[in-house]
């Protein structure tokens, strides 16, 4: 092992820095295809005393930046965390694959080191209710801990109402609660993820539709007014990261006037000058005042930037979003996911898996996402081959490790 006799100290005190970051951010306030809902594998003012005046996150510091709990075991610019790596053990971390339940989680986690497993709907539920979640998180392993990820969003997007009760849609929620109390519904479902096991959630969606309620996206927006959408969305990631669970607003760069559906084949959005002033108004907001967020990036042409190519594998979607430039918003330094790479038309009609991933993390995405754990080994082999060709800069793959371990606390950032 990489870390030889070092790594059970250190692994015991990276799981004590994640406890006590997420118990201090509770105290403080006291995705078929991941992210879509799909079937698997196979009044709206603001208060003066709302979401924006709720006591900051501590994982957060003024600026946004991550602020991990005293006792993270790597220093801040991530230097150790990447010399105590294997370059195999690198790109692992860059995925997260959907799992069927806890032998397959701590199997995958155990034998290639995965940076994030997903619960879905096919995912036994005794993951959650056994302390199958908490026993995958703390697996010994030569590596930092993974997530434990879900697309919890309420209405028709929902893996755990059984558990932690209904919730409903987004557009539902714009129609009847204040941007306050859609803030504290989300802190309060937060603070049960967070007690099954999950640390992040693949939500709030940031699209901004107008479709049938029962369309691709429909009521999983909030409303047809952008800034309708950024109020809630934003209220609704701060309730979810205050309870200890990492959120992920998607779809960049923007769902809610697609063509179609991505999970059954190729779709478009309008051009990338029409997104300006409505679809990309709700990310650049939320990226300016939640800095630490998560992205999902969807599966969409944007004429005039990807120009037929899914935006999740564009260098010029991920460039977009990285750097801010092109659409008015500041650079992003939070973690780029992809949208579900092998159970969506979109991409599986074209792509394998191995070489969607490949394809993902060179155009610049941070994480992978795809829907079961057979094809992880195949995968790597894969990356390792494009990290040796320099197609995959291993500096890229540095950079994007050390995202990922900042968003997972455990870079001791003061």
């Amino acid at each position: 092992m990489v870390f030889g006799d070092r790594r059970r100290g250190v692994r015991r005190s990276g799981i004590a820095a994640l406890v006590a970051v997420f118990a201090v951010t509770a105290a403080a306030c006291g995705s078929g295809g991941a992210g879509d809902g799909a079937a698997v594998p196979a009044a709206t003012g603001t208060s003066q005393t709302g979401p924006s005046a709720q006591p900051q996150s501590a994982t957060t510091a003024a600026g946004g930046a991550a602020t991990p709990a005293a006792g993270a075991p790597y220093a801040c610019d991530g230097s150790d965390l990447l010399a105590s790596l294997s370059t195999r053990q690198k790109l692992a971390q860059m995925l997260v694959v959907g799992v069927t339940g806890t032998q397959d989680a701590l199997d995958v986690v155990t034998s290639e080191q995965v940076g994030g497993v997903f619960v879905g709907s096919w995912t036994d539920p005794s993951m959650l209710t056994g302390g199958g979640a908490a026993a995958v998180h703390d697996a010994d392993i030569a590596a930092p801990p993974p997530m434990i990820t879900i697309d919890e969003e309420g209405g028709r997007v929902s893996r755990v109402a059984d558990l932690i009760g209904p919730a409903p849609s987004a557009r539902e929620v714009a129609r009847t609660m204040s941007v306050d109390e859609a803030y504290r519904m989300a802190l309060e479902r937060g603070k049960k993820l967070r007690g099954l096991g999950i640390t992040v959630d693949f939500a709030p969606d940031a699209d901004v539709s107008a479709q049938s309620d029962d369309a691709v996206i429909g009521d999983r927006s909030y409303s047809d007014d952008p800034q309708t959408v950024a109020d809630y969305a934003g209220a609704v990631a701060r309730g979810l990261r205050d309870a200890g669970v990492h959120p992920v607003i998607k779809h960049f760069p923007g769902h809610g006037s697609s063509s179609g559906d991505s999970h059954n084949g190729a779709v478009s959005v309008p051009p990338l000058a029409q997104l300006q002033g409505r679809d990309l108004m709700p990310f650049r907001q939320l990226i300016a005042e939640q800095p630490d967020v998560g992205v999902m990036v969807g599966h969409l042409d944007v004429p005039g930037l990807t120009d037929g190519v899914p935006a999740s594998l564009s260098p010029a979607a991920m460039s977009l979003l990285r750097d801010g430039t092109g659409y008015d918003a500041p650079p992003f330094g939070g973690v780029i996911f992809t949208d579900d790479l092998s159970g969506m038309g979109a991409i599986s009609d074209t792509y394998s898996v191995p070489d969607a991933v490949a394809a993902a993390l060179e155009a610049g995405a941070d994480v992978a996402l795809w829907l079961s754990t057979d094809q992880v080994p195949a995968v790597l082999d894969r990356l390792e081959q494009e990290v040796d060709s320099g197609t995959l800069p291993i500096d890229r793959v540095d950079d994007s490790v050390v995202r990922i371990a900042r968003m997972k606390g455990i870079l001791s950032c003061g």
